[in-house]
């Protein structure tokens, strides 16, 4: 048996003992973790030391860009961060044990339809450190084994956070954690429907159709994050203008920064030249179209077919002029990735136009695409932003790693009583009340 179907057995195993730990356990189980992780924050950033040290080899090479680099550092201040996203996830409600349903069938023949864990979860993420801590927190908080598996760059540091969950977590039942190292090891996670319940791919589109395309196994898809701005002629020109430099320079290298911005030609001369000169100052490259360049003459390149539908994770953004709404959402539609979109107007029927029009996870109205997130939704965290619409949707917290059973709590009933000719009815009443677990 190979190392890696060793681990799904354990996770698979160690499933069902987690999926009964109380919810006080787990959440004291958090706390370990993020005790954990500050104490040993020097050892951390001696793991990440060495992976950067790579990785700047490989940038010199033209093999990784600087904004992964940027993803991959961490410094006292991003561990503080870890750390109390961590007691984040801890103080959140608990998603187990939750009655979504209930309903009473016939005089003493109830049934409950109540929240709990998916199972083992295979996470394969980007060169990210805190995506690790995150992944696992929330899998740990909604009580489902994980699989993790990181990009190589981060390899060190993955390795390090992962010792200091596993053994910081020591009430929790054995396996409920492993990493994966070898690439190849993804295609052997592919065919383990027998072992894990869902795979969480983040990445780009290919990658995400990769795995839907190679696997039985339930994919919750996290693909590119091409994200717009549409700045409509009823905007507040200085508000558009901190929300689309927001959106893109806050935090480039992330799937919700805005790669295209759309602004109606009403609104484009006064809009345009500060965006731009903005822009430039900052170090972003800007590539408009014609209109754009008509408008400001100086420093912006010209857009080509490839940069609508872009996903830039850089200092790069692409504007566009349009003739109205209409024409900005149909762009969005077009070439969007169904991540995070917003629109910058004072007009309430043409934001709520936009709102209902635009088929995206998250569609804002006056406020910057970065806030698509599970820490600010106040989800606690996030494993990833589903761009599909099925089981979940957007940032994916702690519901969104749970689903449920039915509880059906009898006295002897049995179905032919109630076939055609029996002696009973079903009374289906709902029931104002809760499933309680007893001991």
């Amino acid at each position: 048996m190979s190392d890696i179907i060793q681990k799904a057995k354990f996770a698979r195993e160690a499933s069902y003992a987690l999926a009964k730990l109380p919810g006080t356990v787990r959440d004291q189980e958090l706390g370990k973790v993020a005790e954990a992780i500050w104490r040993h924050r020097e050892a951390i950033l001696e793991a990440n030391a060495r992976d950067l040290e790579a990785a700047e080899e490989m940038l010199r090479k033209g093999e990784i860009t600087g904004a992964m680099i940027k993803r991959l550092e961490l410094n006292p201040e991003k561990i503080r961060g870890i750390v109390e996203m961590v007691r984040g996830v801890a103080s959140q409600e608990d998603p187990l044990g939750k009655t979504e349903y209930a309903m009473e069938l016939d005089e003493g023949l109830e049934l409950f339809r109540v929240s709990s864990p998916i199972g083992v979860i295979a996470v394969i993420f980007e060169s990210r450190p805190d995506a690790l801590v995150q992944i696992a927190s929330l899998c740990l908080k909604s009580g489902n084994c994980v699989l993790l598996k990181g990009g190589s760059e981060a390899r060190n540091t993955n390795q390090r956070l992962f010792e200091v969950i596993r053994d910081a977590a020591d009430a929790v039942p054995g396996g409920w954690i492993h990493i994966v190292e070898a690439r190849r090891e993804v295609g052997e996670i592919l065919k383990m429907d027998d072992y894990v319940d869902l795979i969480v791919p983040r990445g780009s589109n290919d990658f995400v159709r990769y795995i839907q395309s190679n696997t039985r196994i339930p994919v919750l898809g996290h693909a590119d994050g091409v994200c717009h701005v549409y700045v409509d002629s009823e905007a507040d020109v200085p508000m558009a203008l901190d929300v689309c430099y927001d959106a893109k320079v806050q935090y480039p290298s992330v799937c919700n920064a805005v790669d295209a911005i759309l602004v109606h030609e009403a609104v484009a001369p006064w809009f345009l030249p500060g965006m731009v000169d903005r822009f430039l100052r900052r170090g972003v490259e800007v590539r408009g179209d014609a209109r754009v360049r008509g408008i400001v003459e100086e420093g912006v390149l010209e857009a080509t077919d490839e940069d609508w539908g872009a996903e830039y994770l850089d200092y790069v953004v692409a504007i566009k002029v349009v003739d109205n709404v209409e024409e900005a959402i149909n762009h969005v539609n077009k070439y969007g990735s169904h991540h995070t979109d917003a629109i910058v107007t004072s007009n309430e029927g043409t934001a709520l136009g936009f709102l209902e029009s635009v088929d995206s996870a998250s569609v804002f109205w006056n406020a910057s695409t970065r806030f698509a997130d599970g820490y600010r939704y106040g989800l606690g965290s996030e494993l990833g932003i589903s761009t599909g619409k099925i089981h979940v949707r957007g940032p994916t917290g702690l519901e969104g790693l749970t689903t449920y059973k039915y509880y059906l709590r009898g006295g002897g009933h049995i179905v032919a009583d109630y076939a055609s000719g029996g002696s009973r009815q079903f009374t289906h009443r709902s029931l104002d009340r809760e499933w309680k677990r007893k001991l």
